[in-house]
């Protein structure tokens, strides 16, 4: 009987074997993040999928609204529509959209480089508004347009009824179709890189900053782009580039701003490791002194 049960177990471990290789049994004990956010995506340059999490469902977007605004200004300016140094005329709708707000005023006149600092940097949705009049004469012509260039981008879930991104119940998004249009803006036009990267800027001797402790961590963040409302919560939409490689994070509907980053700091971590452009954490082995000291701490009544 014994023998039988020898030759029983080995075959199971030969069929074990043939079925679970050791490099997938490896595979399977990588330990995969935990985020905060109702979705997250992660996506190389070539739009190959590294980490996904209810990548297609809807969301409000909030400010990553102002990206495909972003994207027609560039539009404007490569084609010789728009200049970044003309004057543009703060019409009274725009000057008083909802907060967050620059505080333009109605009747200033603003250089069209101000108002894309103002958009990709400050968020300001005044910004928006009067970048959006200028370039299709009003916001209803410019919000036809953005379904327009979102239909032409293949971003099927996407639905725009305004540039800023203020809440509106018909207004939604998700985060493949976002990843695809902020890929879509950095390759499209570079121009975009430098506004998305920015930090400061300063406009009639006042400051605008945005303090995103993303651009100051090793992790290769160059361009970026954050959103809020009560209703979509904390969004972000992230490039970053390391060792030739980019990677594009969509972070949507975190709780706190602070989660957003940590999600998407993490994030980027898993990218890197699954790509190879930085080693996994591996927790040292403890030492015989600290094995001893616990075992003697154990022991202790």
């Amino acid at each position: 009987m014994a023998a039988v049960l020898r030759v029983v177990a080995a075959a199971l471990l030969c069929a074990f074997a043939l079925f679970f290789p050791p490099t997938a049994v490896a595979a399977d004990t990588i330990r995969m993040p935990n985020f905060s956010a109702e979705s997250v995506l992660l996506v190389d340059l070539d739009g190959r999928v590294i980490y996904a999490k209810n990548a297609d469902n809807e969301r409000a977007p909030a400010s990553l609204v102002k990206l495909m605004t972003l994207y027609l200004a560039c539009e404007d300016l490569d084609a010789g529509r728009a200049d970044v140094e003309e004057i543009v005329t703060v019409s009274r709708h725009a000057a008083t959209v909802g907060k967050y707000r620059m505080g333009l005023r109605t009747g200033e006149e603003v250089p069209l480089r101000v108002l894309l600092e103002g958009v990709a940097i400050a968020s300001a949705n005044d910004a928006a508004s009067a970048l959006a009049e200028r370039l299709a004469g009003d916001e209803p012509a410019f919000v036809a347009r953005m379904n327009d260039k979102a239909r032409e981008l293949g971003l099927t879930g996407t639905r725009f009824t305004n540039p800023h991104g203020l809440p509106d119940p018909i207004q939604r998004s998700n985060a493949r179709d976002l990843a695809t249009l902020t890929r879509r803006l950095i390759h499209d036009y570079p121009m975009s890189r430098p506004l998305l990267g920015g930090q400061t800027f300063v406009y009639r001797g006042r400051v605008y900053a945005r303090h995103i402790p993303l651009f100051s961590d090793p992790g290769g963040v160059q361009a970026l782009k954050t959103g809020f409302t009560q209703e979509a919560g904390y969004n972000l939409a992230v490039s970053a580039w390391r060792g030739g490689q980019q990677f594009l994070m969509i972070v949507l509907g975190a709780r706190t701003r602070a989660q957003s980053f940590l999600d998407a700091k993490k994030l980027l971590h898993y990218g890197f490791v699954e790509t190879g452009l930085e080693p996994e954490a591996v927790k040292p082995a403890p030492s015989r002194k600290s094995v001893r000291t616990r075992r003697a701490t154990a022991t202790r009544p």
